[in-house]
């Protein structure tokens, strides 16, 4: 669990400097549409709020925090292969993004993840 909650602490991190990054070149730098950079740049800035609360979930085993966890992944692996197509630096970015997504998903569905908060089967 606590491995699980880091990396999606970690992504919600990478995804705040991002959304950080872009509202401000959007607006103290040359973009072509200033408004859709700063839109995109708190866009980001919501979506962070995603993983962060999850990863604090997960750090207090709250039940509630497994599906939005999940959902975050699940999301970023379209992000992952998009940034693997387009070559460069961004493959490196792509390979990191998937290999979170998939150990944070395997670690989430590990019957000792469920145990822990509190998931189990139910008894008939």
């Amino acid at each position: 669990m606590t491995v699980a909650a880091v990396l999606a602490a970690a992504e919600g991190v990478v995804l705040l400097g991002f959304g950080v990054y872009v509202l401000i070149m959007g607006l103290t730098g040359n973009p072509e549409s200033p408004q859709q950079a700063e839109m995109l740049g708190v866009t980001v800035l919501a979506l962070a709020l995603l993983p962060l609360l999850a990863a604090r979930g997960l750090w207090l085993r709250r039940r509630w925090s497994r599906g939005p966890a999940m959902i975050t992944q699940l999301m970023a692996l379209p992000v992952a292969w998009t940034l693997l197509q387009n070559g460069g630096a961004l493959i490196a970015a792509g390979a990191a993004t998937a290999v979170a997504a998939l150990a944070v998903l395997a670690l989430l569905i590990n019957p000792t993840a469920t145990e822990a908060l509190g998931i189990g089967p139910r008894d008939a």
